[in-house]
């Protein structure tokens, strides 16, 4: 059977109510494999999950890496063996049509941020789902957020 058609089935069939498609079960455990490396402070498998032309984008406006920047941020931590820990808590998961890109986004916990947000997307290389953009925030309550954008813009630049 030729690829684009077995591509169309697969996609028709996890159409259906209940079913769903097995490519984003693979995409989430590669996020759970994510966050399970950065807590053991593992940075060689961390690192393999991501392409290498991967963007990260953490919480700070100054946090835009390209991965040999992120890397070379990170990789001290992990070589202390200092990792970081987010659990998440909820994920909600997309597949694109050709079922070769998936975005996400997840609430997260941490114990020093508390509740965070990841999002990115995911995109299917050699036969394996690698992250090719992770986005790390904060959630702000509206209620919050005009006293806290005032006290980011009133901070020295």
């Amino acid at each position: 059977m030729r690829p684009a058609l077995l591509t169309l089935l697969l996609l028709a069939a996890c159409a259906l109510p209940g079913a769903r498609h097995p490519a984003l079960d693979e995409a989430e455990a590669v996020l759970d494999e994510l966050h399970a490396a950065a807590a053991r402070a593992d940075g060689a498998t961390y690192f393999d999950l991501f392409v290498p032309e991967a963007l990260y984008l953490g919480t700070d406006a100054t946090e835009h890496w390209d991965l040999p920047a992120f890397r070379a941020f990170a990789e001290p931590y992990f070589a202390r063996g200092q990792g970081w820990t987010y659990v998440p808590r909820q994920r909600h998961v997309g597949l694109g049509p050709s079922a070769d890109v998936v975005w996400f986004d997840e609430r997260l916990d941490n114990a020093r941020y508390g509740e965070t947000r990841g999002s990115g997307v995911l995109v299917r290389r050699d036969g394996r789902w690698r992250i090719a953009q992770y986005v790390l925030s904060f959630p702000v309550p509206n209620e919050l957020a005009v006293d806290l954008v005032e006290r980011v813009r009133a901070l020295p630049r």
